[in-house]
């Protein structure tokens, strides 16, 4: 749930970034290269969202409580096999 409200999220900005730049670029240059780049940033920002959202909810990664690490485990067994 919380993947798809960062995305909507995202996609809002996204889409109002591409909106106002798109709209500059009418001012200055045209209809035609306006829409071209309104058109290539909503497909960007589409991707990107996605991509942000999914980076903002990837679990970490954490080693369990109870397990011991690697070096203790190694020298306990040593440890045992002299005595």
């Amino acid at each position: 749930m919380l993947l798809i409200v960062y995305y909507v999220a995202f996609m809002i900005a996204g889409d109002l970034a591409a909106y106002v730049i798109g709209l500059l670029t009418e001012r200055e240059f045209g209809g035609q290269v306006s829409l071209i780049v309104f058109l290539t940033l909503y497909f960007l920002f589409l991707w990107v969202s996605w991509v942000l959202a999914v980076w903002m909810t990837e679990p970490k990664h954490t080693e369990p409580r109870n397990a011991e690490p690697a070096w203790h485990r190694k020298n306990s067994s040593t440890t045992e096999s002299e005595a």
